[in-house]
């Protein structure tokens, strides 16, 4: 173990923990370097479609997670006003039986302490946060913000929208804002009344210009949560997120559905966070360094396969090393990229657009998507998008 490469993850988030979990079950050497200084249960909703379903299955943790999400049957997309079913999606069994492993909704922080604790304790380095990292030709050298340094033969770069890989490999350069703002709240689900709707297990609210996104957390549907897409012409990067409020939703929200407004005042406390962008990348990868989810291809959330885009590339990371060894890093990073930056791009565009879902349509390229089975393009035939 100690004789083969040394693969340094920086960042624990939900690509980087199933990046790290699979290239540990292929018995490769790797340390993840994490910024927090531990693991936090921070409060946001998520959803986990079949496409990775199957990777948790491979990490041993999906049958955890079907215990604790909630299982919804159908996704919902609605008008904002009169509450009329705009599109109605087949998930539940229909997924398991369809795309191969179940559709979910389940909090954040659960899933992410699933696939923390899948990881060894002794892999795990908190409180590193990456200044600098030095690809010096035979190994890379990562210096912290503690004043230690750290050094690695492989890094992957899972360190989100602010990446200081994807600086080094490309030059500093801030993100786009993509002109909407996300209010996110969770919250115990509140009774209904007359005038409601029942609470979907998964619903998208639809105006023209905003939108409102629901659904449990839970598997005893004790608890929801929502995310919108606000447009808001200006904000200043230097805040990722901001405290909001009840008032402001319901300014945000006028003339909204009856159900809406009870989860407007359901809310308990409520944030917003600015929606950031990247054109694709010209690259993923040089030298010893590689890059995987936002820090390559941040996308406003609007398909809810963000964090789906940085497990996968983690997935297909971990299978390109394998195929090829990890003494070939450089035909692993091509081969990586020539596999996955097509999809992540489609992913990007349609998230970009607002889409997804509001009118039926068929998501089967986009969940019944196996990155294990799916046959590899050679990077030598293949220009990537």
């Amino acid at each position: 173990m100690s004789q083969s490469p040394r693969i340094a993850v920086v960042g624990a988030g939900l690509g980087g923990a199933a990046a790290a979990a699979l290239l540990l079950q292929e018995g490769f050497n790797v340390r993840v370097y994490e910024q927090a200084p531990n693991f936090s249960r921070l409060g946001a909703g998520i959803h986990v479609g079949p496409n990775v379903m199957k990777i948790l299955r491979r990490i041993g943790v999906e049958d955890a997670l079907n215990a604790q999400g909630s299982h919804p049957d159908f996704w919902y997309s609605r008008h904002w006003q009169t509450g009329d079913v705009l599109a109605q999606i087949p998930l539940g069994d229909y997924a398991v039986k369809t795309y191969g492993a179940s559709y979910l909704t389940v909090h954040r922080g659960d899933f992410h302490a699933l696939l923390i604790d899948a990881l060894p304790p002794s892999v795990m380095a908190y409180d590193k946060y990456l200044v600098r990292v030095e690809d010096r030709g035979d190994v890379v050298l990562m210096h912290f913000a503690d004043g230690t340094t750290e050094e690695a033969d492989i890094v992957i770069g899972a360190d989100g929208v602010n990446s200081r890989i994807r600086e080094e490999l490309l030059g500093a350069e801030p993100p786009k804002y993509a002109g909407y703002l996300a209010h996110r709240a969770v919250f115990p689900t509140p009774e209904v009344k007359a005038g409601m709707l029942p609470f979907d297990a998964c619903v998208k609210w639809w105006s023209d210009d905003r939108h409102m996104m629901t659904y449990f957390v839970t598997s005893k549907a004790d608890e929801l949560y929502y995310v919108t897409g606000v447009p808001v012409e200006a904000w200043d990067l230097s805040d990722r997120w901001l405290p909001s409020s009840k008032q402001e939703m319901r300014e945000a929200f006028q003339g909204w559905h009856p159900t809406v407004q009870a989860l407007i005042d359901a809310t308990v406390e409520v944030t917003k966070w600015s929606l950031l962008e990247r054109d694709p990348l010209p690259l993923w990868s040089r030298g010893r360094l590689v890059l995987l989810g936002d820090a390559c291809h941040p996308m406003k959330p609007h398909m809810a396969q963000g964090a789906a885009m940085a497990i996968e590339d983690g997935a297909m990371l971990a299978r390109c090393l394998k195929e090829v060894g990890a003494q070939n890093h450089e035909l692993a990073f091509a081969l990586y990229e020539a596999n996955r930056a097509e999809r992540a791009s489609k992913v990007q565009r349609i998230s970009h657009d607002n889409t997804w879902l509001r009118t039926n349509e068929d998501p089967s390229w986009c969940f019944g998507y196996d990155v294990f089975d799916v046959p590899l393009v050679d990077p030598k035939t293949k220009t990537a998008a």
